[in-house]
Formats: C-alpha cells, structure tokens, sequence
C-alpha cells in the first residue's frame, strides 16, 4: 500500500484506481443493461430514496431548490431518451430520486395549514369529522370548520382532535354533527425524546392543528349532515353498531373492526393480548382483509357464472369476476373508513384485478411496484409510517419467494397435491412474519416469539371461515338472514380471540427490544430489496448491508439521562433499567422512554428503581461526572441556587433571574430544544436535543 502512496510507483497509483473504478462502473452498467427487462421493480426504491432525502434534511428545503429538482428529474428523464441505452437506467434512477424529493416537498407544502403555537383553554365549535379512541381509552374525535375562542381565524387549524374525558366524553356524538364544548388544546406534541416518533410530522401531513382533551360535555349544535363522506362515514358507524349488537362483547367488537375498521369498543386488555400474540394486523384493515374478501368475492362470482354454460362459453366470465370484486372491495374501501392501510391494499389488488382484466400474471413484483408507485405519488409520506413498510415488505417478500419455489427446476422435490395448501400456509406465515419483524420491532419495540404459532392457528380461519361468512351474511341480510352468516362469523373469532389470549399468556411471549437507530431500517430495506429484485449470484450481496443493521442495532446505545420538555420528568438509566423521578403525571412520555429502552416496566415499576438520588422535589443523576438536579414542588426558587454550585439544574417553571454562571434548563429553555438526551462522553456528557435532531422543518416551526 506504501508503494501506490510514496516513490516513483506513486505516480501510477491514481490512474491505476481510476481505471479499477472504470472497470467496476462499466461491469455495474453492463450488468445493469443485461437486467432491462426486470428493472421495473426498482422504481418505487429510487422515488423512496428522494423522498426519504428530503425527510432527513435538517432544515426545510427552500422551494426554489424543490423546482431544481423537479426540473433536474425532467431533464434527466428526456436525457435518458437520447443518450445510449447503457447509460439509460442510471439517468432515470437520479431522475427518480430527484422527483421523489420534489414530490415529497410539493406535498409537505400543498398540506400546509394553521396550527396553534400555544396552549389555549376555551370554547370551541366544530363538525365530528371522525370517531376513534384515545391511547388512555377515551372517545376522542377529530373536528373540521373549527371555530376557536380568542384565535384568529387566520391562526384557526383546519382540523384538530380532541380526547372526551368524564361523564360527557361516555357517549361520543355522531359524524357530520357541529358541537360546542370547553377543551384545552395544544399544539400537536414534539418527540418525547430526540431522534423519537415525531407526532408533529404525523399531524402535519393529516391537518391536524391542534390536540387537546374537554372535561365537560359536548353541547351538539346541529344534527348530523354533511356530504358524501360523512354519510357513508354514519353508514360505517350504523353498521358497527349493529354488528356489536348481533355480536356481543370483544367478538363483536373484533367483528365491527375487521369490517368497518371502528376499534372503539375493543377492550384494551384484547387489544394488548393480539399484540403480544403478533395477531393485532388481523385488527387493521389491510392486504389481508382486502385480499380475502375480493378472493371470495372472485371465486363465487366466477363459480356462479360457470354454473351458466351460454353464458361461459360466450363472455369472459373471469374478467368479470375480477370487475365485480373490484366493486366489492372499492365498497369496502369506503365502508372501512378509508384509512391510509386499506387504500393502500385497495390499490393492490385493483392493480392484480386489473392484470387479470388484461389478461396479463397478476402476482409478480411488477405489480407491487406499480402498487408502491402509486401510493408514493399519492400520499409520499406513507413511506416513513410502519404500515408501508410492513405491507410491502410483507407482499414483496411473499411473491419473490414464491415467484422462486415457482421457478424451481422441475427434478427438485416437491410435496405432493394434498400437502401444498397446508405447506403454503406455513411458508407464507414464516416469510411474512420474517419480513415484517423488523420493522415491526422497530416501531413497537417488541418481538412476538409465539407469533407463527399464532399466526398458523388463525390466519387460515379468516380465510377459509371469518371473510366468507362476513360475505354470506352481507348477501343475506336483505331477506333477514344475516345471522346465518354471523354465527359462523363469531365461531372464528372466537377461536381467534382465545389463541391471541392463551399464546399471548405464555412464558416469554414477548421479546422487548430498543428503538434502533436511524440508519438501520433503510440498511435492512436497501438489503432485503436487492437480495429480493437482483437476479444471479450477486444477489447475495444485500446480505452485507442486513447484517451491518442488525449489528448496529444490537450495539445500540440508549440515553444515560432523559429529560422531558416540560421539564417535569427524569429518566436516568440504572443498574436495574431506566429509573423515573415520579411514579404517575406524562404517562405517555415515560411509556415512550421504557419501550424504546426495550422495557416492559410500567412507570410505577421504573419509578421505584435505583438510579436517582434524593427524594421527590430534589432529585439528581450524574452522567460523566456532571450532576443533574431536578426541582419540583413548593419553594423551588429559593432550592435552585445550591443546586447550582453542584451541577445542572432542571426546573419545569420560568427562572427570571438565574444566578450567574448556572446552566439550568427551565420551561423557557426546554421550549427552545425540546427534550433533552445525555450521554456519557470522555470530556463530560454529550448534550443531545429534540430540536436538533428533529431540526428546523415546517412541522416543526
């Protein structure tokens, strides 16, 4: 190595690495080349890596440089045209990561509206625009053509949501109705921690201004009204409500939420039990519930046409199959609710619907990509939510392994006729539950180590029972016939519901991970998607960027100290786990610390832990030698100046006057950063804010 850099031989070492370089970028070209007709696929991961750019930029891109892009995507795309073929993919690779960066700008803009930049207590009014439940298990609702008292109405959010507490927020009012009540509101909560989930961004892109919770009951106005929307929204909710009343307790209730998509009446110990059990997708409104229904709808409407001989031999009974259950499922898509995961599935099977009506194979990878494509362009934004990523890693991973098993040489074993359905059933539940563990673990911190298990005993029952007695009864309810269908129904989720139950009981049902960080998602995705979309013997390659993940992962290292931006509550990490400084109040920010710990203590178990010193209203934790005080309670201004003369302090009210020289950390202070991380360092603790992670973005302003 010495000789390339020092003595004659030096002079040749540049040109020999250029020409090495020369000869790797032509090999890549070449290789690219000879892949043209399976380079499709590869599209939706260019656009992705623009969109991504642009949601890792510090500060928000200026718009004059979103136009540059925009343009730079156009002129490469046309270039791409007329220079050789060779250099054909590489220009419309940039031209993709250049229009995705534009893309997801012009949408961050497009979606830009008010949002409240303070707390605020008082009247309001506004239209029930949706019904849901809180994480603490309260009625919340989402209003539009909101009307705020003391805030301008160029300062009014479009939207905001609010969580019905006490004896008014028992009953939650209709869709479509205007309401009055008294709420505090705030502005839509900052990450509990730098680098965490940020709930602005989130509520950005919904319109959601503000967040807030009312005591007191809502007064309702007017009764409900409203355009197409709302009605099929009451539709929805009608039709929720008269499932639960047929299905009694949390049968009905899962019954209500596989259909309609409303989970308002799920019981919280249900709901934990299905996650723990790794059967809580079965919940959301996705791929699953959309591909069984339209596949029943498929196969009985094709079988029924054929039982007509005139009518088989002479129309194409199996595109009009296809067209029917496309019907069916766009019902389903508005009945559901509409979220971003049904639309998302809507679109893949109206793309693989869609193929059968042209005569063309419906599963492949080119149709997950037109599926991905598709929603990018749509909502650009659904790329950093848990959803996406889980969905298409799963249908992805699904026909690539199949698309192999498929493609197998004809002398290799295979099973025989009677055991390739249960044998599929098996492959599918292990490869999509491989493909979606880590994203999974990722954004839940958890790892379900019964959920194939789990999975094996349900998922064919929602198949081969659950979705086809929901279709029968649907068919039946016109001549009052429904509960032929519903009894059945009930049987399966019955049977469901006690599998998440005792799997979810087991010993060591769940393995609790920490929040990975941030370079790990996008190494594992590059990874799987190259092993998944190249083809020949380089293909092993994307093994190297997945375990390069799983290796900063298992190395990754949590905050000695955490303190939250309201400066009332101190996280530091002990010898038993992250030790809280009070045992109840910002639940939500302490359950976001000790799962992204990977922890599944509750606050009271982290608050009687050892890792503070002193007692409630003084106490402190030492990170690298520095000392860090926290100061609640009565007489906390006359406290902060010996706390001072020992370290840091932190105290979650305003300091007018601060002694000299003493770094405290006030409401005024945390407003600024946001919540702060430390870390321990060779010169002293490694200071680390939300605000300068999160950086300074429109939804962060």
């Amino acid at each position: 190595m010495g000789l390339l850099l020092t003595g004659p031989v030096g002079l040749a070492g540049p040109a020999q690495l250029a020409r090495a370089l020369a000869l790797a970028a032509s090999a890549m070209l070449a290789s690219v080349e000879a892949r043209r007709g399976h380079l499709f696929p590869w599209t939706p991961v260019f656009l992705s890596l623009g969109i991504g750019l642009y949601f890792l930029q510090k500060t928000e891109p200026p718009v004059w440089a979103l136009w540059a892009c925009a343009g730079a995507a156009a002129v490469l795309a046309l270039a791409a045209r007329r220079l050789p073929e060779l250099w054909g993919p590489l220009l419309i690779a940039l031209a993709l990561v250049a229009g995705g960066t534009a893309l997801a700008g012009a949408r961050a803009h497009l979606v830009a509206a008010p949002k409240l930049d303070h707390r605020v207590y008082g009247a309001l009014e506004g239209r029930v625009l949706v019904l849901d439940r809180s994480i603490s298990d309260a009625p919340r609702i989402t209003l539009d053509q909101v009307w705020i008292e003391r805030v301008p109405p160029d300062q009014t959010p479009r939207r905001l949501r609010v969580a019905l507490h006490g004896e008014g927020g028992v009953t939650a009012p209709p869709p479509g109705a205007r309401i009055a009540m008294m709420a505090h509101l705030s502005p839509p909560g900052a990450p509990a921690e730098p680098g965490g989930f940020d709930f602005r961004r989130h509520a950005w892109f919904q319109q959601i201004g503000a967040v807030g919770y009312a005591n007191s009951p809502a007064v309702t106005l007017s009764p409900p009204e409203g355009g197409a929307t709302l009605l099929v929204h009451r539709m929805r909710m009608a039709l929720s409500d008269a499932l639960r009343a047929r299905i009694p307790g949390d049968q009905g209730a899962f019954a209500a939420a596989i259909l309609t998509g409303d989970r308002s009446a799920m019981s919280r110990d249900t709901i934990q039990a299905l996650r723990d059990s790794n059967l809580a997708h079965l919940l959301a409104i996705s791929g699953l519930h959309m591909g069984l229904l339209t596949g029943v709808v498929f196969a009985a409407l094709r079988f029924a046409l054929a039982l007509w001989p005139r009518l088989a031999l002479r129309l194409p009974i199996k595109k009009i199959a296809a067209a029917g259950a496309l019907a069916v499922g766009a019902v389903y898509l508005a009945l559901s609710g509409g979220n971003v995961a049904t639309e998302r599935a809507f679109i893949m099977v109206a793309v693989v619907l869609g193929a059968v009506m042209a005569d063309r194979r419906a599963l492949t990878l080119r149709a997950v990509a037109l599926a991905a494509l598709i929603v990018l362009v749509l909502t650009p934004e659904s790329l950093t939510q848990a959803g996406f990523q889980m969905s298409f890693a799963a249908t992805t991973a699904l026909i690539a392994v199949f698309a192999a098993l498929r493609d197998r040489p004809a002398d290799r074993w295979r099973p025989p006729r009677w055991a390739q359905g249960a044998l599929a059933v098996v492959i599918s539940s292990a490869v999509a539950g491989a493909a979606t563990a880590p994203f999974g673990a990722a954004h839940f911190n958890q790892v379900s180590q019964f959920g194939l298990i789990a999975n094996l005993a349900s998922v064919p029952l929602m198949g081969l029972l659950v979705m086809p007695a929901a279709v029968a009864a649907a068919c039946l309810a016109p001549f009052g016939l429904a509960v032929l269908g519903l009894e059945p129904m009930r049987w399966g989720i019955a049977w469901i519901l006690w599998v998440a139950e005792r799997v979810a009981g087991l010993d060591g049902a769940v393995w609790p991970v920490p929040a990975p960080g941030p370079a790990v998602l996008p190494l594992i995705a590059v990874g799987a998607l190259f092993v998944m979309l190249w083809t020949g013997r380089a293909r092993a390659l994307g093994l190297v960027p997945i375990l390069a993940a799983f290796a900063l992962w298992s190395a990754v290292e949590r905050p000695a100290l955490l303190i939250a931006d309201s400066g009332g509550l101190m996280g530091a990490m002990g010898p038993e786990g992250r030790a809280l400084s009070k045992p109840s109040g910002e639940g939500f920010v302490a359950l976001s610390w000790l799962e992204n710990d990977g922890d599944r203590a509750d606050q009271a178990m982290a608050f009687a832990r050892p890792g503070l010193n002193g007692a409630r209203g003084e106490q402190e934790a030492t990170v690298a030698g520095q000392r860090v005080t926290l100061i609640t309670g009565r007489g906390w201004a006359e406290r902060i100046a010996p706390a001072c003369m020992r370290g840091w302090v932190v105290v979650p009210q305003y300091v007018d006057d601060p002694p000299a020289g003493c770094r405290i950390f006030d409401r005024a202070a945390l407003a600024r950063t946001g919540a702060l991380a430390l870390f321990p360092g060779a010169d002293g603790p490694r200071l680390v804010t939300a605000r300068g992670v999160a950086g300074d973005r429109l939804w962060a302003q």
